[in-house]
């Protein structure tokens, strides 16, 4: 048996939410007694394989088809089908961001499997199987029980740490059984290049309604700029063509998890504060000291954004010329 975790490389590389969720599978399999096993798809720098076996991963199943160049979800699902009944896998780990989400109900269906999206932590017990996710955007917790032989889960994203436990991994080819009829065709793929993916950002700069408008955004960039952070906005200030809509972060853009997250003249209306709530620390910057930010936020700042904005990139450049 064994703990079987999905994992992404980018131009042969790792990113650090993939070894979050090594350590995660790894730890499970202490739990259960079992190994840990990563499915890589596509080709991987044997560098970064090794990096694997630091947070426990005892077993690499590498598979290189031309099949695997474009995602396509029934044929990625179709390949971790494969390898699930090869290793004999009991639980399945999947990131919880667009792969893994459309992964792992594909799967749960296929395999008749329960499924519990965006958990974040460990199973609080293993027979029964019982894990916990955030619900009401962020506000409770539900313990949630999966009675199916083969478990499978998400992993919302920064919600565990980085757990060292080295092994020297066994890597292996996996070559499956894969039908190449796809039911989409894609005919280009445009990359986005320059820029922190949200996804991946351990820093944020988010803007609201209350920069005014996009000719105020500069200072917004600057400050990432400095931090090494993506920027975002809000709802609103995507839909009103300030900010791209890749931008947009809440309940309707895109969920985000990073180690800070700064909101400027934002709010904090539910449906935005949803999209952040696993954000560990929220930094918020609004002139009305009863905006809603301020009930979720770590630190507050109470003040006019175009004056605050300004002093804050002014102290974080002095700082960093020390």
């Amino acid at each position: 048996m064994s703990v079987l975790v999905y994992t992404e490389c980018r131009e042969g590389k790792f990113k650090k939410a993939t070894f979050e969720l090594a350590s995660y599978a790894a730890e499970i399999a202490k739990m259960t007694g079992t190994q840990a096993v990563a499915l890589v798809p596509g080709k991987a720098e044997h560098s970064q394989l090794i990096l694997l076996g630091n947070y426990g991963i005892s077993k690499i199943l590498c598979v290189d088809s031309e099949a695997l160049n474009i995602f396509d979800n029934n044929v990625y699902c179709s390949v971790i089908d494969q390898v699930v009944k090869k290793e004999n896998s009991t639980v399945v780990v999947f990131p919880h961001n667009n792969a893994g989400k459309a992964l792992a109900p594909r799967l749960s269906a296929k395999i008749k499997a329960g499924l519990v999206s965006a958990v974040v932590s460990l199973p609080l017990s293993t027979e029964p199987f019982i894990v916990s996710k955030k619900v009401f955007t962020g506000k409770a917790y539900a313990k949630v029980e999966i009675k199916t032989p083969v478990r499978l889960i998400s992993l919302a994203q920064n919600s565990f740490r980085l757990v060292e436990a080295p092994v020297e991994p066994v890597i292996e080819s996996f070559t499956p059984d894969i039908a190449l009829l796809r039911s989409i065709v894609v005919k280009g793929v445009q990359m986005l290049t320059g820029k922190i993916l949200l996804t991946d950002a351990e820093i944020i700069v988010s803007g609201g309604r209350g920069m005014r408008g996009p000719e105020n955004w500069q200072p917004l960039i600057d400050l990432a700029d400095l931090l090494g952070a993506a920027t975002a906005c809000s709802r609103p200030v995507s839909d009103e063509g300030w900010r791209p809509h890749t931008e947009h972060v809440g309940q309707t853009g895109k969920i985000v998890a990073p180690n800070l997250y700064i909101a400027c003249g934002i709010s904090g209306a539910i449906q935005h504060m949803g999209g952040v709530a696993s954000a560990k620390v929220i930094v918020g910057i609004n002139k009305d000291k009863d905006a809603p930010i301020f009930e979720m936020a770590d630190y507050g700042i109470v003040g006019d954004v175009f004056k605050v904005l300004p002093e804050l990139i002014s102290a974080i450049k002095e700082y960093k010329s020390k």
